[in-house]
């Protein structure tokens, strides 16, 4: 589903630490209905871009449009509209889920009884509803990551960006996870997934980018990535693209250590 004005425009969007320059250039646009694959190696500048486009990270060059409007004219209003899971998210695991849930939905504006029904409702789904009243300091990780993702969506967002979003999912959960991502596409809302598990965003992405050394080397969806590089998975068309081709060695090199006498 695509809309005739991207909800993201990006242009030569740059950014540096310092003497640093970790994006060297981005120009992208982005659509309602697209699930964006966002790879890279470490340190390409995924997360920099994805804090850039929340605000996180003022200083930039270029010019960074969501909704049609600047971000820098935009304020905070703009935000309402998105939700985030960070990689490394500080949660506030002293509350109850409870008292979380409904905090972050009231500070997306909605009513605090809405945010209850909607929290308890989603928790149920996730099948974790008898955990609504307990602190989340007592929760596993995966359990963490489901009151994570309910907070990042209890607001209906448009644009979603989701950075690792199933460590610590069992795999029914992670069934259920990929399949509310297709029908929030469906929907005409746009999610940036940022992942390095390569399998996945090769299966639910409708279009995959991919961040080399601060500039884009590759956007396309899979079959046409996989028809420009003559590789098969999307991990082989990555090593391709990156340049990297020494993993067997490398890992054949830490084994013979593990294996010295």
């Amino acid at each position: 589903m695509n809309n005739d004005k991207p909800i993201i425009s990006i242009k030569d969007l740059r950014v540096s630490y310092g003497d640093h320059e970790v994006l060297k250039g981005i120009n992208l646009e982005v659509y309602g209905g697209q699930i964006i694959g966002y790879i890279g190696t470490n340190g390409a500048g995924k997360s920099t871009t994805v804090k850039t486009l929340l605000g996180i990270i003022p200083e930039y060059s270029g010019t960074v449009e969501i909704f049609g409007k600047d971000i820098r004219q935009s304020g905070i209003d703009y935000k309402k509209r998105i939700g985030y899971i960070p990689e490394v998210a500080d949660i506030y695991d002293n509350l109850t889920a409870r008292e979380y849930l409904t905090f972050i939905g009231e500070v997306y504006g909605l009513e605090y009884e809405k945010a209850d029904e909607k929290a308890h409702k989603l928790m149920g789904l996730f099948q974790i509803q008898d955990a609504y009243n307990s602190r989340i300091s007592s929760f596993s990780k995966g359990m963490k990551q489901k009151v994570l993702i309910i907070a990042s969506l209890i607001h209906n967002p448009d644009v979603l960006f989701l950075d690792e979003p199933l460590s610590g999912l069992d795999a029914n959960s992670v069934m259920i996870f990929k399949e509310i991502l297709t029908e929030l596409s469906n929907q005409g809302k746009t999610i940036f997934y940022s992942s390095h598990i390569m399998d996945v965003v090769e299966k639910i992405s409708t279009r995959i980018l991919l961040l080399n050394n601060g500039v884009v080397a590759a956007d396309g969806s899979f079959e046409e990535l996989k028809n420009k590089s003559q590789e098969g998975s999307l991990e082989e068309i990555f090593n391709q693209l990156t340049g990297f081709n020494s993993y067997k060695e490398l890992a054949e090199g830490f084994v013979s250590v593990i294996e010295e006498v």
